[in-house]
């Protein structure tokens, strides 16, 4: 027999590369249970064998085992936990997938439908033919914030779940804040309540994020502007990046884009020329550390006295981020003290150098993020 999620576990924290912490304990118990009902379930396919069809015997519909449901915050261990589990559960028609790829895909059907069929409950098809492929669904990063994808969530799953599908998922977020302040939630809110049915929720919240404590012995600070700084920050962004995928993101402040050209999940980096070389100003820097735990900004150079409008948006941009506690990471040609010391503005800057060497300190990087 296969080894099971909690064995896997408990082997891993006994070598020591997971640390104690009683709720990741849970969540394999959690993740065990699931584990030994899924050994022997089937949902009904509607497919019968010989001997059903010729009625000498009758399948007995089962009840799909109820899902599970882990958030919490960057490093609590949600996808270590998923990899376990998926490593381990005995089926065949399994697949892990992040959320925004799988509602992705989703679209993609549907478009190719609506090009050859004139049925307009295409959704149930595209319900039919997920089903033949999967009926083990591993969600990364369940996160809704497209009204495209939150309108059709609730059939969509809906029929999936009738059919028997069961869906393991992690997210930064509970459901109850699932597309918080999107377009028309109130036509959200019954997806809500069918997650809240269909998956056993968990917080995975121990007091350590693994990642951060990683973290802490590393530098954040990065000069000069050379090969060895641009690999350190590469590192640092798939360190807080991990199995989320890289995309181009469009924020939308007080009607105007904000363009994100390099983030996954909770990190965003951009160039200085790209984040204040341009006419942003404070509630685009909040919009930003609100939705991102981490931001990484390279290429700082040390600004000329004419360069008082770029040192007054960084001057904006660390305000913001310290505010929200995220965690910044640079890549300078100098140190904080050197890259705006003379110019308009230049006395009000050393405020942002004082705060440059704090968002540095391990203290610093221990504080929660504040969205």
């Amino acid at each position: 027999m296969s080894i099971s999620p909690i064995e896997l576990y408990r082997e891993r924290r006994e070598a020591g590369q997971l640390r104690p912490d009683p709720t990741q304990e849970l969540a394999a118990e959690k993740l065990q249970s699931l584990f030994m009902a899924l050994r022997g379930y089937e949902p009904d396919t509607g497919t019968k064998g010989w001997r059903e069809r010729l009625g000498l015997t009758r399948r007995k519909q089962q009840q799909a085992p109820q899902g599970l449901y882990l958030y919490g915050g960057v490093g609590t261990g949600k996808s270590t936990m998923m990899d376990i589990f998926f490593d381990t559960v005995p089926v065949e028609k399994k697949r892990r997938v992040h959320f925004h790829a799988f509602m992705a895909e989703v679209q993609k059907r549907l478009h190719a439908l609506r090009k050859t069929e004139e049925d307009e409950d295409i959704l149930i098809r595209v319900a039919d033919d997920l089903f033949e492929e999967v009926w083990l669904l591993c969600f990364d990063e369940f996160h809704v914030v497209n009204i495209a994808d939150a309108m059709i969530l609730v059939r969509l799953f809906t029929a999936l779940f009738d059919k028997g599908v069961v869906v393991v998922a992690t997210s930064n977020w509970p459901p109850n804040r699932l597309y918080e302040g999107g377009l028309q939630r109130q036509n959200f809110l019954p997806f809500i309540d069918l997650l809240l049915e269909k998956l056993d929720v968990l917080q995975l919240d121990g007091g350590i994020d693994y990642r951060l404590d990683r973290m802490r012995s590393h530098p954040v600070y990065f000069r000069p502007l050379n090969a060895d700084s641009r690999r350190a920050v590469n590192a640092v962004f798939d360190e807080f990046a991990g199995d989320h995928q890289i995309e181009h993101v469009e924020l939308q402040v007080l009607g105007h884009p904000l363009q994100i050209q390099k983030a996954a999940g909770p990190v965003a980096q951009f160039t200085f020329m790209d984040i204040c070389g341009h006419a942003l100003g404070a509630n685009d820097y909040l919009t930003l550390a609100q939705k991102y735990e981490f931001v990484i900004v390279t290429d700082i150079p040390v600004l000329a006295s004419g360069q008082r409008n770029e040192a007054r948006r960084f001057m904006l941009l660390v305000d913001a981020l310290y505010e929200h506690r995220c965690k910044l990471v640079i890549s300078a040609a100098g140190l904080p003290e050197e890259l705006y010391p003379v110019g308009d503005g230049a006395f009000e800057f050393e405020r942002t150098v004082s705060r440059l060497h704090e968002m540095a300190s391990a203290e610093y990087m221990a504080l929660p993020h504040i969205m």
